[in-house]
């Protein structure tokens, strides 16, 4: 992890030209490290069904900030995360694109490398729940359980769609809560209300995938009795007598809420088809993602020990001193905080030391919208602005409460123009040039009293700084760091160098151009578990090795540092602009705004297309074959076209404002056949279904079936 820079042989050894604060010019400040600690961290799962958005990288960066910092303490600290592969929907969406559920989770993982490798997310490992290290410890840990009494077989009634022929997992389902009788609720749990349950308890269920009526089939299943674990969970969320709780009070709140309803047995296993690992003597029978999902954590790990020659059992073992330190949202707390300390207790290995929750992610004061463009990709980002500003904008909101934070996009302009450049890089702008151009490359070898008593302050905090991140109170770091920017700043202001133009007053020239220098380096210390590559070029500009905590308490004396380079660029608001539009441009295009007062319904005509032209638009019949709704859209569905000849074709159609999935299969309509295959966000659709109407529910699509066949050309 991080940036280590090799230095030019031709200079000196950096220790001895860091000089200590024993000597006589300084006076010593105390920044001990203290006893170097095993950690291993995590952060949830991405599923890999989908591309990484900024609201996910909220939970990545507050991870991988927290891990540089103890790597900067000295500790030895692991990282590691994989993608959450299995289960219906990579099933589902694989069998959409035409591939194998293999080649779909090998793609997106690939794009999940890169986007968090643009955002410097430096996993030590980063692999896949579809492991031969996962399938051996999710079978080892399933056989624990069921040798030791914790795994019971039930005959259950589940949903059936009766269209797909396959059982329905609960999200797969929606209808009228049975609490509060909202509509449109998911099958196992109540946005509205909050209320949890089983799906067959949903009020008029019908299928998201072919808007049918489910009925009710039984089946066998296996369930683990979580209901057992209550005194052993209790425990463990009290805390050992030398140890804090594991959790925040927010989430031992919602614990509390939870044993109070009473502890549920927790079903593991689906029932085939089903994409992910059969459940070892029982044929047809396959765990439920949420059981492989988290031993992909120690799946990961055990990869990563495998390569690098480590000890699995020092880290996972019941006796283990090491430190597990788990990142995750809200959302999953009940999985992480009940299922899996309770699971991993009773396969013999060892629970959770800490669990950091943490909120959601709204820009603008708002929940990210894709109409409005606030949907914004990690990729969609990289391609616009610098992901170290997004890191720092998150680090100045995030602290350790599950709270949620807003990304304002003018906010977000200011603040890193006003912060990282106008009081950050601002220092070194302003003193470093002089080093070069008055001194040849180096720092004076001594400082004068005025010039120590502004570098005191920054030793002194950093300290507070460093248990600021250990504590995740980020927000609470960056500001004491911007408040020690401004007091470098004034500083500078008033000893203003560029003034001191005569020989009597190189001397003090040199020194406080050092000086500057010195508060440079310690503010990118200070800085460096949120911005790395930046650190990393300056650690590069001022011939230094990696920066540590420990290096608060030396100055960079007598020591010759490169000609300075600009280091960052101010945020341009067009830059964010294209950003918000890159993310809206994917989106099917939304209807023009009227612009006929006295007849609003009458739009401007399209430029004009010549005979030929039109002549080369390709209009054939299409039998829809299958249809979905689109997770995360609001006016899409997802439909699979036959053109005749065996050729099928997916295409994205807005009209779901009228026409549920179930009522279009084996319907007829018109397509254009020859237009060019355009990527969205969803996939990529594959023509153009032809609709008439103003919109809403006045959209017309069918054809009636008078004798036209698919693959029949429109003339």
């Amino acid at each position: 992890m991080g940036y280590n820079p090799r230095l030019p042989l031709s200079k000196e050894s950096i220790s001895e030209q860091e000089t200590s604060l024993s000597d006589a010019n300084a006076t010593p400040v105390q920044n001990d490290q203290t006893a170097k600690r095993k950690i291993l961290v995590t952060s949830a799962l991405p599923y890999a069904n989908g591309p990484i958005h900024i609201g996910h990288l909220v939970e990545y960066i507050q991870t991988d900030v927290w891990v540089r910092s103890q790597h900067m303490a000295g500790h030895e600290c692991y990282y590691v995360c994989a993608d959450d592969t299995h289960g219906t929907p990579i099933m589902l969406r694989a069998e959409l694109e035409g591939v194998t559920p293999e080649q779909l989770i090998e793609r997106v993982h690939a794009e999940h490398r890169a986007d968090f490798a643009g955002f410097l997310i430096g996993f030590d490992n980063y692999y896949s729940t579809n492991s031969a290290e996962n399938k051996a410890l999710s079978g080892g840990i399933y056989t624990r359980l069921r040798d030791g009494g914790m795994i019971e077989r039930r005959t259950i009634e589940q949903a059936f769609d009766p269209v797909k022929e396959m059982f329905l997992p609960d999200r797969y389902i929606k209808g009228e809560c049975p609490r509060c009788h909202a509509q449109d609720q998911y099958g196992d749990a109540c946005e509205h209300c909050g209320a949890t349950y089983d799906p067959t308890e949903l009020i008029n269920p019908r299928s998201t995938l072919s808007d049918a009526a489910p009925v009710r089939r039984d089946s066998e299943h296996f369930f683990f009795r979580l209901s057992a674990c209550r005194e052993f969970l209790e425990g463990w969320l009290r805390g050992a007598a030398d140890q804090e709780s594991p959790l925040q009070e927010e989430s031992r709140n919602k614990l509390d809420e939870w044993f109070e309803g009473g502890l549920r047995d927790w079903d593991i296993s689906r029932d085939a088809p089903y994409f992910g690992f059969e459940i070892p003597g029982e044929p047809g029978k396959y765990f439920y993602v949420w059981l492989d999902a988290p031993v992909g954590y120690m799946a990961s790990f055990e990869n990563l020990c495998e390569r690098e020659g480590l000890d699995f059992n020092a880290f996972w073992g019941p006796d283990s001193d090491a430190e597990l330190h788990h990142f995750i949202g809200k959302d999953i707390l009940y999985f992480h905080a009940l299922f899996w300390p309770a699971m991993l207790h009773h396969s013999g290995y060892r629970t959770p030391t800490r669990i950091h929750v943490h909120g959601f992610l709204t820009v603008n004061g708002k929940k990210m919208s894709k109409s409005r463009g606030t949907f914004i990709m990690a990729r969609t980002y990289l391609d616009h602005l610098n992901p170290e500003y997004l890191r720092y904008y998150f680090a100045a909101k995030l602290n350790n409460r599950v709270e949620d934070i807003d990304l304002n996009l003018d906010d977000f302009i200011n603040r890193v123009n006003s912060d990282v450049i106008g009081k950050y890089i601002n220092i070194a702008s302003r003193t470093a040039g002089f080093i070069h151009k008055r001194f040849e490359g180096e720092l004076c070898a001594a400082l004068d009293e005025i010039d120590l008593a502004v570098l005191r302050p920054l030793q002194t905090a950093a300290g507070a700084i460093r248990e600021c991140y250990e504590s995740r109170r980020y927000s609470e770091a960056v500001r004491m760091i911007m408040e020690l920017a401004d007091q470098g700043n004034a500083y500078i202001a008033e000893q203003a160098p560029w003034t001191m133009k005569g020989e009597d007053q190189t001397d003090r020239l040199h020194k406080v151009c050092t000086t500057g220098i010195n508060l440079f380096r310690l503010l990118t210390l200070f800085l460096k578990p949120v911005m790395p590559k930046l650190a990393s070029e300056v650690e590069a500009f001022l011939l230094i090795g990696p920066l540590s905590w420990a290096d608060a308490d030396s100055l960079l004396l007598d020591h010759d540092i490169e000609p300075y380079k600009h280091l960052a660029q101010r945020v341009d608001p067009k830059a964010v602009e294209a950003m918000v539009e890159a993310s809206q441009s994917s989106l099917p295009a939304a209807q023009p705004e009227p612009v006929d007062e006295a007849d609003p319904d009458i739009e401007p005509f399209a430029e004009t297309i010549d005979i030929d032209a039109f002549n080369r638009v390709d209009l054939r019949v299409a039998r829809v074959v299958d249809a979905s709704h689109v997770d995360g859209a609001d006016k899409l569905l997802r439909l699979i076209v036959d053109l005749g000849g065996g050729e099928k074709r997916q295409i994205f159609a807005g009209i779901k404002s009228k026409y549920s999935p179930g009522e279009l299969i084996g319907q007829l309509t018109v397509i254009i056949a020859n237009l060019a295959p355009r990527k969205m966000r969803f996939g990529v659709s594959e023509g153009m279904l032809l609709a008439a109407g103003p919109g809403g529910e006045d959209i017309w699509i069918l054809k009636p079936d008078s004798g036209a066949r698919p693959g029949m050309r429109i003339h």
